[in-house]
């Protein structure tokens, strides 16, 4: 019979798997070095951020005047951002890429997530200490008159800091947005953007923490200097974990601490 088995014939070779194009296991900083939007895209989002901080750096939010001043920045503040995120998402999936990519995946155990926190944690006291040092260097910070500085302070933040309750309930929660949104403009979409751009990942953490700093005009051009170096730890450490997420929660509890004791200072007559 033809499917008759034979003891002495030789078994046919078992072919070797074809070689994988990319190792699952590849750095990520070479998944990351390829464009997730146009070039188009990436000026576009320059040019609202910038032109937003021109607004700011000029005055143009003291423009805004009444009882309700500061919610209507708040709120202003928020949508923008959240518009920036909504240009970006519609971008990067016509590329197959996802929010949650770009955010760097999700929590999968309560181990992951209190890591991220005690990241978190490290990385504000760590990012603190080198922004005082950096501030002392540069003038803005004068830890031998504190009155002076925080007069300094509520001067240069006056519009933004809470005056009531109300507003400080509304601060909170752009806090927490700022938070989630810079960090997915700056370090999950522009950083990303400007690796691809000059195929080098430190450049496009350089060049990420440049945009960062020149975002927040309103503060002052020293300031942004400072803003700056702090994007760049930012985006090192988004490098080193491959996530967004610690950098979320340090931005945001950042931006809520330090409003809502410009807040409580205010309120009790400090400054």
């Amino acid at each position: 019979m033809e499917n008759e088995y034979d003891p002495h014939q030789t078994a046919a070779p078992i072919p070797a798997p074809e070689p994988l194009t990319q190792p699952v296991d590849a750095p990520a900083a070479e998944a990351r070095s390829q464009w997730i939007a146009p070039w188009w895209h990436l000026l576009l989002v320059l040019a609202l951020l910038f032109g937003n901080s021109f607004f700011g750096s000029t005055g143009g939010k003291s423009l805004i005047t009444g009882p309700y001043a500061r919610l209507i920045v708040y709120g202003a503040t928020f949508f923008f951002e959240l518009m920036i995120v909504a240009l970006i998402w519609g971008a990067i999936v016509r590329r197959g890429v996802t929010m949650r990519e770009l955010i760097g995946g999700r929590w999968d155990t309560v181990e992951s997530f209190l890591l991220d926190v005690a990241i978190a944690v490290a990385f504000f006291i760590v990012a603190q200490a080198i922004l005082i040092g950096l501030r002392v260097a540069l003038g803005t910070l004068d830890l031998h008159d504190m009155n002076h500085q925080a007069a300094e302070t509520k001067k240069m933040l006056a519009p933004l800091i809470p005056k009531t309750w109300l507003e400080a309930s509304f601060f909170l929660v752009l806090a927490i947005g700022a938070g989630l949104f810079e960090e997915i403009i700056f370090r999950g979409y522009l950083q990303r953007q400007f690796a691809a751009l000059s195929r080098n990942v430190w450049i496009g953490i350089l060049l990420a923490a440049v945009a960062f700093g020149l975002g927040h005009g309103y503060q002052g051009n020293r300031m942004m200097i400072v803003i700056g170096v702090y994007g760049a730890l930012f985006g090192i450490l988004v490098y080193l974990r491959k996530s967004l997420r610690p950098g979320m929660m340090a931005h945001a509890f950042q931006d809520a601490f330090s409003g809502l004791a410009l807040f409580f200072l205010t309120k009790s007559g400090v400054i």
